[in-house]
């Protein structure tokens, strides 16, 4: 059963990247403040012990905590990941919004790069169908690293 989720600016349906995504509803220029990730925030120790070691909503807040975004309540969990995003994370506060990169028309997916590391990368494979797509979620800093192990 799909949860409906009342963003005024973010719709959530099915993406052709990977299940559900989040969709402007509006055209948002540069820099616009789009989307909250919210979720418990965890210490890194906490975050060791975590039951489930392989949360893939886990997001890094700072050097001592990160948050939990795999909870009901955080729609933007649902934003998947592109190699050449529209969108990126921004802190406020010690709250993580996310933030449009450039402008973008109402009905585009919103999407950002997860900022992944190499490890185990190939257990990350990219759907997000860019020209420029690595074919890995890792960071861009990566994706020279990646272009050499894995000549198209």
């Amino acid at each position: 059963m799909m949860i409906r989720y009342d963003h005024p600016l973010v719709e959530f349906k099915q993406s052709p990247i990977h299940g559900t995504g989040g969709f402007a509803r509006v055209n948002m220029r540069r820099g616009k403040r789009i989307i909250e990730y919210v979720g418990p925030k965890l210490s890194k120790a906490q975050r060791r012990v975590e039951p489930d070691a392989h949360n893939a909503y886990i997001f890094t807040l700072d050097a001592d905590y990160d948050i939990d975004g795999s909870v009901e309540w955080n729609p933007a969990r649902f934003l998947n990941h592109s190699c050449e995003p529209n969108c990126e994370s921004g802190l406020v506060r010690h709250r993580i919004w996310l933030y449009a990169l450039r402008v973008i028309k109402a009905g585009e997916e919103l999407t950002y790069n997860y900022g992944h590391g190499l490890a185990e990368y190939q257990n990350r494979p990219c759907h997000c169908g860019a020209s420029t797509c690595v074919g890995y979620r890792v960071a861009e800093k990566h994706f020279a690293t990646i272009r050499k192990r894995h000549p198209f």
